[in-house]
């Protein structure tokens, strides 16, 4: 299942946005990353939020969209307000 995921690091406070195919796959990658990778700075990684999308396309565009937005109240709001993923999966329904 294609799906966008936010990691969280409270020891760096960043959000970390990404997609993927295989979830838990991706994770494990995250959790022993290279010393090369953005999240080998930090140790405490955890799923914040993750989205199910449709296809592959779907799930690019909607990463894009969320880095776009360049904001951490943004992400936060999507966990407050879940209809604000609604609308996102709505907007990018036919890619």
């Amino acid at each position: 299942m294609n799906c966008v995921y936010i990691l969280f690091s409270e020891k760096l406070n960043l959000f970390y946005i990404g997609y993927t195919s295989d979830f838990d796959l991706r994770l494990e990658f995250h959790q022993n990353a290279g010393k090369k990778k953005f999240t080998y700075n930090a140790t405490d990684w955890v799923l914040f939020l993750k989205i199910d999308c449709e296809n592959k396309k779907q799930t690019l565009v909607i990463e894009k969209h969320i880095k776009k937005m360049k904001s951490k109240i943004y992400i936060q709001n999507m966990m407050k307000y879940p209809e604000i993923i609604q609308k996102l999966l709505q907007k990018y329904t036919n890619c």
